[in-house]
């Protein structure tokens, strides 16, 4: 099978996962000269500054992310509405207009690494807001495009089949268009400012997407372990129910640094550890649903990856974002490292590890096979150890960010009093150097990683004759 027999919906998944791989890869790589230029700062000075490589960092890992959503959506979109897409032509006018406008984006970031900052600026070059750099113009195309993916959900399910998944995503895209806008616009006042921007990064990117990501979870169990719609839809609804209260209620931890009452430190501090656990909670069930009724995952590197997923989303997001988040901690941590650990973790364990397993379930479809399963014991060393070396190199990450943290939350905030003599002794103390030093090392892990992944992904599943030929002699 090739991908010119995939559905149009398909198709179009397909280009977006592509272009999600390199900026995975274009991440880990701009994540590897960010973490060098934090020990040498006079690594390539003049010519790639640190806060150009963070910037790409960071923004790459955003926008890869967002592809590989909308890569999956439209993945499972003609199968779960059980009729093509509708407008698909202009579904593609989107792909390239976003692929087109992420490339000049990064360009400009690449190129004009100086400069004033002024209303050119932050209309072509840099908005100079972290997380959401991108330029005006940039920011209004993303929003278009979000919108043309809207009416094509949106206007399939309502022709369609109509479902449980249905309905969550469909409200859910709402919400992924709408609360972008919160910054794209600028008040005098830093701390109001501040308030509009933590909406776009809280509400955005940990509210929306964790929504976004539960519907992907719910549909690739059925697919993978051939789990009720019940079951999964039940947790759906209640990630969705509790959605409103942590996801939004739990921002407050954020509120409180720039001003806002003190009553915030118990509800942003309450709420803010409550997401990931409905997910851990459907992959659970699912599981043993499986285990009674002697079903089999017909997606050995899928099934894998979404049960990282369960586990990676709740270490990362609740329980580091819980330890840290707390304001009574959070005087302690905010702005160290203890922060970049909780967002590694986090980012890598809730999202980063769905959107394979969902690369994954594409590549089975596109080699044609009807199973991921046994057929790739000779052959599957490739996906296990890119499993491995991935989250071991994340995790050892977050440990070594965690106690480059903890030395600078004593040195810097308990002993220092958040001073600048405070910084400084924290940033050249042996224990944040050698957690700096480490985090590299695993950095490399990391990249070993994904450059397994991308391997696997190419061939996997691309001799079926040999695959089966060593299965049968494994039988014998």
């Amino acid at each position: 099978m090739s991908i010119a027999n995939l559905n149009g919906g398909q198709q179009l998944a397909v280009k977006y996962f592509i272009v999600a791989v390199v900026l995975f890869v274009a991440q880990i790589l701009f994540g590897m000269l960010s973490g060098i230029q934090y020990l040498a700062p006079d690594f390539l000075q003049g010519v790639l500054s640190f806060n150009v490589t963070r910037t790409v960092h960071i923004n790459a890992m955003i926008v890869w992310m967002l592809y590989g959503f909308i890569g999956s959506v439209y993945w499972l979109l003609e199968e779960e509405s059980e009729i093509e897409v509708v407008g698909l032509k202009l579904g593609n006018l989107g792909f390239w207009v976003l692929t087109s406008a992420v490339a000049v984006v990064v360009l400009v970031f690449l190129f004009v690494q100086t400069g004033p900052g002024d209303d050119f600026t932050r209309w072509f070059v840099n908005e100079g807001r972290e997380y959401i750099e991108a330029p005006r113009w940039a920011d209004i195309g993303i929003v278009i495009c979000m919108l043309i993916f809207f009416y094509n959900v949106a206007a399939t399910f309502s022709k369609g089949k109509w479902s449980g998944i249905a309905g969550v995503l469909t409200l859910d895209l709402v919400a992924l268009a709408g609360i972008y806008l919160a910054g794209m616009f600028y008040t005098t006042n830093i701390s109001v400012d501040q308030y509009w921007w933590w909406w776009v990064i809280h509400l955005w990117v940990e509210a929306t997407w964790e929504v976004l990501v539960a519907c992907l979870m719910a549909w690739g169990l059925m697919k993978t372990l051939g789990v009720s719609r019940k079951i999964v839809t039940t947790w759906l609804y209640i990630e969705v129910a509790l959605m409103f209260g942590s996801g939004i209620l739990g921002i407050g931890h954020h509120y409180f640094w720039i001003g806002t009452p003190e009553y915030w430190f118990s509800i942003g501090g309450l709420f803010s550890a409550l997401e990931p656990i409905p997910l851990v909670a459907m992959v659970v069930h699912a599981v043993y649903d499986s285990g009674v009724r002697h079903t089999k995952g017909n997606n050995n590197p899928a099934l894998a990856w979404f049960i990282t997923h369960a586990f990676g989303n709740f270490f990362g997001a609740g329980v580091w974002g819980f330890m840290h988040t707390l304001p009574q901690i959070n005087l302690y941590t905010h702005g160290t490292q203890w922060s970049a650990s909780h967002g590694h973790l986090a980012f890598f364990g809730a999202y980063a590890t769905i959107i394979i397993a969902m690369f994954y379930i594409a590549a089975q479809y596109v080699r044609g096979q009807s199973s991921f399963g046994p057929a790739l014991l000779g052959n599957g060393w490739k996906w296990k150890w890119a499993l491995g070396l991935l989250n071991f190199g994340v995790v050892g990450m977050t440990v070594a960010l965690l106690i480059s943290g903890y030395e600078q939350s004593f040195i810097e905030r308990a002993v220092g009093g958040s001073t600048w003599m405070g910084y400084f002794a924290a940033q050249i103390h042996p224990w944040f150097v050698q957690g700096m030093q480490w985090r590299m090392i695993f950095g490399l892990i990391t990249s070993a990683g994904i450059v397994l992944l991308v391997w696997d992904l190419l061939t996997i599943g691309k001799h079926p004759a040999v695959e089966k030929s060593g299965q049968a002699q494994t039988a014998s």
